[in-house]
């Protein structure tokens, strides 16, 4: 049962990158050896990051954000966008179309970072004793930043080898690039952001057990009061009122 679970935690996480390259053209042109170049930049580009955060990032000593330490992340990230301007411009390909291009290259790149980031905590933690979901959910993650790969590719390609793009459409393409590059930012601070919220919900409960536990030996009665008042705050945090709202329309 352990191997299976890893088998299908292993085709969720590297399944789709194979089935992307059969199903295209990009297995009619041959254009693996792209794919293997643009891999190949993407570990150069991660050893460069991995040395930039070693050297310009300190150790939180709590859980606060820091806006210097967030900032200096959304710059390291963009470290991802040269390596992808290097890998479209500078590397030598063969003798295929722009379309076919981005998206061989994307696609390496999208497997080298699914290979460095989810294969050792899969052979290591998906063949566990223990069921848990956090390696389907990992799986999902890779098929996500497959696709978010392959749009900032196309992006880049639209911006660095195309020539005559649309005046109209330079911000938004523009936007659309500094958009995705900042997305692993933005999705940490998200992540950091909802366990903080995690934490003072577990407080509150605790806090509110607490007070149920002295209810308990007042009488039922308060208990019940207390449980109705609860009940009432959390149907108007649902609804997005404040309490000065509740009052205000009973």
């Amino acid at each position: 049962m352990t191997v299976f679970h890893f088998l299908n935690c292993a085709f969720l996480t590297f399944g789709p990158h194979v089935v992307y390259y059969s199903a295209t053209p990009l297995s009619e042109y041959d254009t693996i050896g792209t794919s293997v170049k643009a891999a190949a930049v993407y570990l150069g580009t991660a050893l460069v990051k991995l040395v930039c955060l070693a050297t310009l990032l300190k150790v939180p000593e709590n859980d606060s954000f820091d806006p210097y330490q967030e900032l200096m992340k959304v710059f390291i990230g963009f470290i991802d966008v040269a390596g992808l301007y290097f890998a479209l411009t500078q590397l030598t390909h063969r003798n295929i179309s722009q379309n076919h291009k981005f998206q061989a290259v994307g696609l390496g790149w999208a497997f080298a970072d699914s290979v460095l980031h989810r294969l050792a905590p899969l052979w290591i933690g998906a063949r566990g004793l223990e069921f848990t979901w956090e390696y389907i959910f990992q799986g999902l993650e890779a098929n996500a930043n497959l696709v978010m790969t392959l749009s900032l590719a196309a992006l880049g390609s639209l911006m660095w080898l195309r020539k005559n793009k649309p005046k109209t459409l330079i911000p938004i393409i523009y936007a659309c690039a500094l958009l995705l590059a900042t997305m692993p930012s933005i999705t940490s601070s998200l992540v950091s952001l909802s366990y903080y919220s995690l934490g003072q919900t577990c407080s509150n409960m605790q806090l509110l057990e607490e007070v149920i536990g002295v209810a308990d030996t007042k009488g039922g009665w308060l208990r019940a009061l207390l449980l109705a008042c609860y009940g009432f705050h959390q149907l108007a945090a649902v609804l997005g009122l404040s309490e000065t709202d509740v009052t205000r329309h009973p």
